[in-house]
């Protein structure tokens, strides 16, 4: 309603009479409000790009002269044009009645990009830490994480298994900007600011969920927790919801007559069939168990086999399509069948006599696939580690189950026991004499390991060697908050959005090195520069974009920092952390992690270089995490025409496919194959021929399609 607002404003000024019927038809529509959360939107959002080099055509705003702490002139400009010589740029005013034009110093301009601007992503390398070998590469995304959020709908679209954030509080202190300014605790839309930005975030996130089986976690207080809670039930109407109250500070926050608040809320939002695993404490204490309570027996150790992301259509892995013939009349196993062709229509594929086929269909007739190759199942059935379920009277079919990495490592270590097999011979577990009693986690935890000061801010502390940020998340709380969501995950990717210090990751890489894991997560913030230390920087003459300025950013002088001494287990200046981890387990911090991680800050390219190739360098990260950001990546397009790397391969020359092919059928662990080529007709015939379970995809076809229809508003 704000930018209607507006706009009746500008009405006004040009025909008063149709302005002032235009505001009385206003008023008489917002006296009827819907039922339900109801927030100005405001004008699309807009971000200064400091780091962006300035274009013909880009928006931009003039910045003060050096030294000054104003704000400078916020209207919208647009470039006409550019004189490479002098250095100056000729603009345009935007949205002016009248022509007004200016030539100014390139040095003095920033691009702006407002949220309804289509962008064209890229990423480009900052610094990489390797200690894990062959596994993923927890990434750390630089840039406004509304963009950065656009990027990933082309790699991780229905990709992600958890989302963690801990948006901006809105406390109404300088913790969040809107437009580029700090919303104040005395903005009568400070409220509505902050819905409109989370929203415009939700939205792209829930494209990211695995809608099958996948969670959302967001933090917050008591500032904004029932405007949340609202924007969370209408954005996201198919969730399962509910609410944990965390307490975070046993000492309390005073505030004068009232009660001293010691907690936090953390929303989870369930989709599809995503559990809470069993845990050794009810988190209402710290004590394991409760005395004198009977063991909880687990009832999510076998979990699904048949797969329902949308990168599990049988079409991008077909080796995974195969029949389970089960008897016509017990329903019991018979026997595994072997997979088919991409082409060949699954009813024509004869059943042994006597038994039904049971193929990796969805109820709405969606073919998908199961998790692993037919071989391994065979192996898993034949171990007892998958195991056939219910049978339903109408089909016949039984869902298929089986025992998850965590779960046998709970096996071997002793602390489930197997009592025997069942009649069709899946294993029976129990918990052993003396473990740990497995509990239903409560909605209410107080654990002396999420108390914010102590594994917050002073571990923080502790790693960098400095205090270089207020208010962190405790690591436990974190890694706590996870583990129930991705205990049976062990390749789960992970998001967080509002990245700031880092501790999502870190918390990731614990979970890592208790089960073995190969979780990957992926960080975004953005290079903000803290409220009290900008004026400082101004007054030296300083501005975003500097390399002195830049490095007082949280992403380069925290998150980057941070991780990389979780990953290394030394502090920035190279010395050992001193100390060592708490709780679940306990070792020094010294010892690091085997992990990798790597450094990227988003770029923004055009759509003429992208598909020119003049911007490969760029666009082939994202091709990379597309495939899982494992292993080699291809930076620069390959003079023979063709390249595999470890995950993925690329052929940029539609001549040396059966090379290609050839070279593909040779590596293992090959996921996609990127086809260079305008060509529809060719790009089908080059995908038929690649070995099953690789995925063609199409450059620059899919990536321009993707951002030209997912990034206007």
């Amino acid at each position: 309603m704000s930018r209607l607002t507006d706009l009746i404003a500008k009405a006004k000024a040009k025909d008063a009479a149709l302005g002032a019927e235009l505001d009385r038809e206003f008023k008489m529509l917002s006296s009827r409000l819907p039922f339900g959360l109801n927030f100005e939107r405001h004008s699309p959002e807009a971000v200064e790009l400091p780091l962006r080099p300035i274009r013909k055509g880009d928006k931009v705003r003039v910045l003060p002269e050096r030294g000054s702490t104003k704000k400078g002139d916020q209207r919208l400009w647009q470039v006409k044009s550019i004189q490479r010589a002098k250095k100056t740029a000729v603009l345009e005013l935007l949205g002016a009645e009248e022509s007004e034009t200016q030539t100014v110093t390139m040095d003095d301009l920033v691009v702006v990009a407002e949220f309804r601007d289509t962008i064209y992503p890229g990423l480009v390398s900052t610094g990489t830490v390797q200690r894990g070998g062959d596994k993923p590469c927890h990434t750390v995304i630089n840039g406004e994480n509304y963009h950065a959020l656009k990027a990933l709908t082309y790699t991780h679209r229905g990709k992600v298994d958890a989302i963690y954030i801990d948006p901006p509080y809105n406390t109404g202190a300088k913790d969040w900007k809107y437009n580029n300014d700090y919303v104040e605790g005395d903005d009568q839309y400070r409220h509505s600011k902050w819905l409109a930005m989370m929203e415009r975030r939700l939205l792209v996130a829930k494209e990211l969920l695995n809608p099958e089986n996948s969670v959302l976690l967001v933090t917050i207080d008591e500032k904004e927790y029932l405007r949340l809670g609202l924007l969370l039930e209408q954005l996201f109407p198919e969730a399962d919801i509910q609410m944990v109250t965390a307490v975070i500070n046993r000492a309390g926050s005073q505030r004068a007559g009232r009660f001293s608040r010691v907690e936090e809320y953390i929303f989870y939002l369930f989709f599809g069939e995503a559990q809470v695993s069993l845990w050794t404490s009810t988190m209402l204490d710290d004590v394991i168990q409760i005395e004198g309570q009977k063991p909880a027996m687990p009832t999510v150790w076998f979990t699904a086999v048949r797969r329902g992301t949308p990168s599990a259509l049988r079409n991008a892995r077909p080796n995974l399509f195969y029949p389970i013939f089960l008897d016509s009349n017990t329903g019991k196993l018979h026997s595994v069948g072997e997979p088919i062709g991409k082409d060949v229509d699954r009813s024509v594929v004869a059943a042994p006599t006597g038994t039904i086929a049971m193929w990796p269909v969805h109820s709405d007739g969606t073919e998908q696939t199961w998790r692993f190759s037919a071989d391994r199942m065979r192996q898993y059935f034949a171990a007892g580690t998958a195991r056939l379920g219910r049978r339903d009277p109408r089909s016949g079919f039984r869902p298929v189950t089986y025992l998850q990495p965590g779960t046998l490592a709970n096996i071997d270590n002793g602390t489930f026991v197997v009592t025997g097999r069942n009649e069709e011979g899946a294993l029976e577990l129990a918990l052993a004499d003396g473990a740990a009693k497995l509990l239903a986690p409560r909605t209410v935890w107080s654990q002396s390991g999420h108390f914010a000061r102590d594994h917050g801010s002073t571990l923080l502390k502790g790693m960098l060697n400095e205090k270089r940020f207020d208010f962190p998340k405790s690591l436990y709380a974190v890694e706590d908050s996870l583990r129930f969501v991705l205990m049976h995950k062990p390749e789960a990717v992970i998001l967080d959005f509002f990245a700031g210090s880092g501790t999502t990751a870190h918390a990731v890489m614990r979970i890592n090195k208790q089960d073995g894991g190969r979780r990957q997560c992926i960080s975004i913030t953005n290079n903000e520069v803290a409220a009290d230390e900008q004026r400082k920087l101004r007054e030296k003459g300083l501005r975003p974009g500097d390399a002195a300025w830049e490095k007082w950013g949280i992403c380069d002088y925290i998150t980057k920092p941070r991780i990389a001494a979780a990953v290394t287990g030394k502090t920035p200046d190279g010395k050992p952390i001193k100390g060592a981890y708490k709780f679940t387990d306990e070792f020094p911090m010294a010892d690091g992690f085997e992990e990798n991680a790597e450094f990227f800050t988003l770029t923004y390219e055009t759509p003429l270089s992208v598909s020119h190739n003049l911007a490969f360098s760029r666009v082939a990260p994202l091709l990379w995490l597309r495939a899982g950001a494992r292993g080699r990546r291809i930076e620069k397009l390959p003079a023979d025409g063709w390249a595999v790397a470890d995950a993925y391969a690329l052929l940029n020359n539609v001549d040396a496919a059966t090379p290609f092919i050839k070279a593909l059928t040779k590596v293992d662990g090959v996921r996609i194959a990127y086809i260079v080529t305008d060509d529809d007709r060719r790009f089908q015939a080059i995908a038929k021929r690649l070995p099953d379970g690789v995925e063609p995809v199409r450059l620059y076809e899919s990536y321009l399609t993707n951002f030209s229809f997912t990034n206007g508003e």
